[in-house]
């Protein structure tokens, strides 16, 4: 019987940063979304909504998490053609807002995203082997997962120890895979797709900063409900600053609209400015500074890259 032959890995040299698979959900940007647009005002009466004066939370905890793809990779063994797999560094992070911003926790993790593998180890890092099945672009889905399980386990693991019962907690991003988060909202800064009617974006297009638009329902591949905010600092273009938020599809209305008030009173004054950030206004101070960390603590993306192709040479 012939023994099985050891599998070996060649490192791709095409740039890893090419290929990547981004935003949350495919296709253009006209959306086929189911939409629920009665829920706090009928889709006929939609119009600005001034947030109500309501109790605001203990703290507000932001977070964020960011990936990058080391390298791309090609696992040759028993089979003909190799299969492909990406090695990725993912950092998260937590910020609490209660008077002042403080990053209360981080979590680096390295891996390799493939159909089949091992742990690699190299001089600098190790890459857990996590099952992604799929070509190149697809298992950086999974990077994207993995990202998502770390977040969660670190805000769950802050609450979990944390002396404040009424927080709030802003994901930045969508809320698939978190909806379950007590007190959360997704923090949507980019629109890559139309979900409205028309006259309902127009009222979107309406909104003065620290306005927002009625909560409505969205179903797409997830439920959820959603609002629009408006953030200050806006050009005169009709959706600049213009932020969509999100919550679980379980929460009753009056809850969600509760939330979205609250996200009206907190979120606008976090609004970033240009001279700071080129993503003002909708890239909040928090997030900003938490996302520069994060950053840092992914590593030097060459010495990693040096360091997996002696390891692969070896």
């Amino acid at each position: 019987m012939t023994a099985p032959v050891p599998a070996t890995y060649t490192v791709d040299p095409w740039d890893p940063g090419y290929g990547v698979a981004r935003g949350d959900e495919p296709g253009g940007p006209e959306s086929s979304a189911r939409l629920e647009l009665d829920l706090e005002l009928k889709a006929a009466d939609w119009k600005p909504v001034d947030p109500q004066v309501v109790p605001l939370p203990g703290s507000v905890l932001f977070l964020d998490g960011v990936q990058r793809i080391d390298a791309r990779v090609w696992r040759h063994g028993d089979g003909p053609e190799p299969d492909p797999g990406v090695l990725a560094s993912v950092a998260v992070g937590l910020v609490r807002c209660d008077g002042a911003a403080e990053i209360v926790d981080v979590a680096v993790d390295r891996g390799l995203f493939a159909e089949t593998g091992e742990d690699i180890i190299t001089r600098h890092a190790r890459y857990a082997f996590h099952h992604a099945p799929g070509g190149l672009d697809k298992l950086v889905l999974g990077v994207t997962r993995r990202m998502s399980e770390l977040e969660v386990t670190l805000a769950n693991a802050w609450r979990e120890h944390s002396d404040v019962e009424d927080d709030l907690l802003v994901v930045d991003g969508p809320l698939r895979g978190r909806t379950h988060l007590a007190r959360t909202v997704g923090y949507v800064k980019t629109h890559q797709k139309s979900y409205l009617q028309r006259e309902q974006a127009a009222v979107v297009a309406d909104l003065a900063p620290g306005q927002r638009s009625p909560v409505f329902g969205m179903g797409t591949s997830w439920e959820r409900k959603s609002w629009y905010l408006r953030l200050p600092g806006s050009s005169s273009a009709p959706w600049s600053a213009i932020v969509r938020l999100e919550c679980s599809a379980e929460l009753s209305t009056p809850d969600a609209v509760a939330l979205a008030d609250i996200t009206a009173r907190v979120l606008p004054r976090l609004a970033s400015v240009p001279h700071k950030d080129p993503r003002a206004p909708q890239n909040l101070v928090p997030i900003g500074g938490l996302e520069r960390q994060l950053r840092h603590r992914l590593g030097d993306a060459a010495l990693l890259y040096r360091s997996l192709r002696s390891a692969m040479a070896a």
